[in-house]
């Protein structure tokens, strides 16, 4: 199994302008998704994770994200756990993102 590495919020946003193919993956809560989140990133609060797991590409290289980083980085350790190769957890979460949101 491959570790988890980490994404700083720069990197994610040159990333998208640039497209690449990059999925991001918002596990914050509907009500903190409300203010904002990166666009195109899909919803998938990190409780109703497991359930949904199934909606993504293990092999595709994957963003979590979340306000702060730590729910976003449990689910880098949830996933890595069922056997998803490409993930990265993006380092201080939407607190850290200052570029535009939908």
């Amino acid at each position: 199994m491959a570790g988890i590495e980490n994404i700083y919020p720069v990197d994610v946003y040159e990333r998208l302008h640039s497209g690449d193919k990059l999925l991001v993956v918002d596990v914050r809560e509907a009500s903190e998704v409300a203010y904002g989140k990166i666009p195109g990133a899909l919803h998938i609060p990190l409780g109703e994770l497991a359930a949904r797991a199934g909606e993504l590409n293990r092999d595709e290289e994957t963003v979590l994200v979340c306000r702060s980083g730590g729910r976003s980085a449990a689910a880098c350790d949830y996933l890595n756990s069922i056997g998803f190769n490409n993930i990265k957890n993006m380092v201080g979460g939407m607190s850290s993102w200052s570029w535009r949101t939908e």
